[in-house]
């Protein structure tokens, strides 16, 4: 989605009178709205418009809700709003298990889907203003070939690596990254979801965790006391910020 575009929103439903209700209503609200009634061209429309929201039916012909979530999850992390027949937690629970954002239950209001979606669609709009702002704050920053230099912490991007204290540090790829990262935007707090765009990109179809993972990597690598980090903080409600 591009800043200026109206969102695209795929709504897979095989109820014809549920789809034209959802349909119109997305509409006035100034989405771009495609349909699907079945899961197999579910999932051929989803592949090709990469929308910004899917709104998803667990029951369906074809293919359930549960597989089409569970395969788009693993190719596109495209925010997936599932909606169930039966207030059964054992649905909701496997919804999210296989990588839904969110459910409704059969029957909701109009006002309740529509507040779910707005909602939804204004987080991907947050991160991807902050990516894009990132990135031309990025291309505004001259080039340098002398690396990052915080106290004994040096971070060097061309030969790809980190010495602390004298030290040549052993990092995955992916610490690197997230350190070089967190480093270039020295204290800027910097949301989990931003981090993951930027570091594993949004095809990524792992959790906010998978940062915290790594966070808890690094600081065992670089803090002279990880369990009082003063290099990468935590920031309440938000993310991390790196101090240096």
């Amino acid at each position: 989605m591009h800043i200026d575009a109206p969102p695209k929103v795929l709504v897979i439903e095989d109820e014809p009178s549920l789809i034209d209700t959802i349909e119109y209503n997305l509409t006035r609200q100034g989405y771009t709205v495609s349909t699907a009634a079945d899961g197999f061209k579910a999932l051929e429309l989803a592949r090709s418009l990469r929308p910004d929201l899917i709104v998803l039916d667990v029951m369906l012909p074809g293919l359930d809700g549960f597989e089409i979530c569970r395969i788009l999850r693993q190719e596109m992390a495209t925010p997936i709003l599932m909606l169930t027949a039966r207030d059964d937690e054992i649905d909701k629970v496997v919804g999210l298990e296989v990588g839904a954002d969110d459910y409704l239950t059969k029957p909701f209001s109009m006002r309740e889907l529509m507040a779910r979606v707005k909602a939804h669609l204004r987080r991907v709009r947050m991160i991807r203003e902050e990516i894009e702002g990132e990135e031309q704050s990025a291309d505004r920053r001259p080039p340098t070939t002398t690396g990052l230099n915080f106290g004994s912490l040096h971070i060097d991007p061309d030969r790809h690596e980190v010495v602390n204290g004298g030290e040549v540090l052993q990092l995955k790829p992916k610490e690197f990254e997230l350190l070089h990262f967190l480093a270039r935007n020295r204290g800027m707090a910097l949301s989990r979801d931003l981090i993951l765009e930027r570091v594993w990109g949004w095809d990524f179809d792992g959790g906010s965790r998978t940062v915290d993972v790594h966070v808890r990597w690094l600081r065992e690598k670089i803090e002279d006391d990880p369990a009082n980090p003063r290099r990468i903080v935590t920031v309440r409600s938000v993310g991390y910020r790196f101090e240096g």
